[in-house]
């Protein structure tokens, strides 16, 4: 399976809110969420209560560069995407302040630091070894730009395989991942770059 990994630019943001269009992210809410909750320099005012206005707001939230990420192509149809930013860019977003605030952010002011949020992968395409191909690369471009790690939230517990887009920390591990912090629900797990 030739599977290519394409950096989110202004150009493929059609392509990714037609992914989230067609591909569930968690059935537990039966709604699409287009990734809106994890980006960075969050505009105040922003309206996403209906599926609608998210699609809206992501597709102008990547046009902005406010939402990062990568999709993963299986010829010209996105089959997953992984939602990677500047942690630093991030924490002053209202999800971040409303479900992450126990996350450690002392040190974001002298580390760099790349935060990994979630991934969504078409259910066709899942248990294919996608995910780990996106945090591949997001492990490799970080690298490239100079960060010290890569930080990730996985579930402690997962009740269903549609709450677990955060990943799971045997694919953390596989990849060198360790456990930097024991939140209630969290892990926060980090891999340390180097060049």
């Amino acid at each position: 399976m030739n599977i290519e990994i394409k950096k989110l630019t202004p150009e493929l943001a059609d392509g990714y809110v037609r992914f989230f269009d067609k591909t569930p992210h968690n059935d537990k809410w039966n709604t699409k969420c287009y990734c809106v909750c994890w980006c960075s320099n969050e505009p105040e005012g922003i309206d996403c209560s209906t599926e609608e206005k998210r699609r809206a707001v992501a597709l102008q939230f990547v046009k902005d560069g406010n939402l990062q990420g990568y999709l993963a192509y299986l010829g010209d149809e996105v089959i997953g995407w992984c939602n990677a930013n500047n942690k630093a860019e991030c924490t002053t977003s209202r999800f971040w302040r409303r479900l992450m605030p126990s996350v450690p952010t002392d040190d974001i002011a002298h580390k760099k630091v790349k935060s990994v949020f979630c991934f969504t992968i078409a259910p066709e395409m899942q248990r294919k070894g996608v995910a780990t191909q996106l945090l591949e690369r997001v492990c490799k471009d970080a690298v490239a730009e100079g960060f010290d790690y890569v930080e990730v939230y996985p579930n402690r517990v997962v009740t269903a395989e549609s709450e677990n887009h955060g990943g799971y920390t045997g694919m953390y591990e596989k990849l060198e991942f360790t456990v930097y912090a024991e939140l209630e629900n969290n892990y926060v797990m980090r891999k340390e770059l180097t060049i």
